[in-house]
């Protein structure tokens, strides 16, 4: 099923996400003539996935249970995208997280396809009980791929020490970048005279939920002009009822643009345990707002301490309700100045269109 035109497939786990993080490369390749396909589990009337649709993607529906241990799920997985290759024949594969990584150039190299994988993040999966397994998979994978792209050093290191990635074939790239146009500084609509923190992302243990809400009981006793934010959708149920009975934080529930939110928060926070490259910092950033977060790989690149942020000890609430007050006891002045800091920074470190340079040159070079 050939034809003159290059046939790019992506294999992901989430149409949101190859919209917001992988928007313009789709965009870029389409422009540069390329055929592309996506696959991924939601349906055609997904808006994210008809926006990709809209910019001449074509869509495959792809079941994948991406926190499931079920064998059988991913063998069912493992042909579908077998099934995949066999009915368009890719020039070339893209695959972003863990499953679509694993299996995804299982499969490019069985039909001997050129493919790039893209370490979004390692989560929990290296460091689970099942860790051991999951590094076969991994290592195996990364010696049937032809690239593997890496969003911060830690992981690049992480896998080279465990023998896992050749050094000749890994390559790091500032995360997914940020749309330094779409993403810019806005005037704040509201003027009520409250500190606004805004935790973006999903609501879960390993996301740092609670730390956020244990910091913003303790600091609104203290202070009543501070309101802290939570925008998100529930991954773990619980935190749906904890969240109602919580007075000091205020659920803004789910965002389809985010810079709604973010323009109108003074100080954005990730508590995260773990992350690959944290684009909700980058886009907060590019927004010229000042940061608070964890200080782990992913995060404390973006901040540059007391500069354009503050980094605090992860999995401390207490670490963090000191780092909110050393925020709260700047100027005004101070904070603006902190915000302008991480613009710049962005600017110069994080542009989405050097991640978007990098994958056009290393696809051009295998097909």
């Amino acid at each position: 099923m050939k034809n003159n035109k290059k046939r790019i497939l992506i294999l992901a786990n989430s149409g949101r996400d190859i919209y917001i993080f992988r928007g313009e490369l789709v965009s870029r390749l389409i422009k540069e003539g390329f055929e592309v396909y996506f696959s991924v589990p939601q349906k055609n009337s997904n808006k994210k996935v008809e926006v990709l649709e809209n910019m001449g993607a074509k869509h495959i529906k792809t079941y994948i249970n991406r926190r499931g241990i079920n064998p059988l799920e991913d063998l069912k997985l493992i042909i579908d995208y077998k099934n995949i290759v066999k009915k368009i024949y890719p020039d070339l594969i893209l695959t972003y997280t863990v499953k679509p990584n694993i299996y995804g150039n299982w499969v490019a190299s069985y039909y001997n396809i050129s493919s790039i994988m893209n370490i979004t993040g390692i989560g929990t999966s290296l460091n689970s009980k099942l860790k051991y397994f999951v590094k076969h998979l991994y290592s195996s994978a990364c010696k049937r791929t032809d690239i593997v792209f890496f969003q911060n050093k830690s992981n690049l290191t992480l896998f080279l020490e465990k023998n896992m990635v050749s050094k000749n074939k890994s390559v790091l790239i500032p995360g997914s970048g940020v749309n330094i146009d779409k993403f810019k500084p806005l005037e704040k609509e509201s003027n009520d005279n409250k500190i606004k923190f805004l935790y973006i992302g999903r609501v879960m243990k390993e996301k740092g939920i609670e730390e956020y809400i244990e910091a913003s009981k303790l600091l609104k006793e203290k202070y009543s002009n501070l309101e802290f934010q939570i925008l998100g959708s529930f991954e773990e149920d619980e935190y749906e009822e904890i969240i109602e009975k919580t007075s000091s934080v205020k659920f803004l529930g789910y965002s389809h643009d985010v810079r709604q939110e973010i323009k109108e928060a003074d100080c954005i926070v990730n508590p995260s345990y773990h992350e690959g490259m944290s684009n909700i910092l980058l886009e907060g950033a590019a927004m010229a707002k000042p940061l608070i977060a964890s200080n782990i790989p992913g995060c404390k690149e973006i901040i540059e301490n007391n500069i354009n942020g503050f980094l605090f000890k992860a999995k401390s609430s207490l670490q963090l309700q000191k780092r909110i007050i050393q925020f709260i006891s700047l100027s005004p002045a101070e904070r603006t100045k902190m915000g302008e800091e991480s613009r710049k920074k962005i600017e110069k470190e994080f542009d989405r269109k050097i991640v978007t340079n990098e994958y056009l040159k290393k696809i051009n070079k295998l097909i």
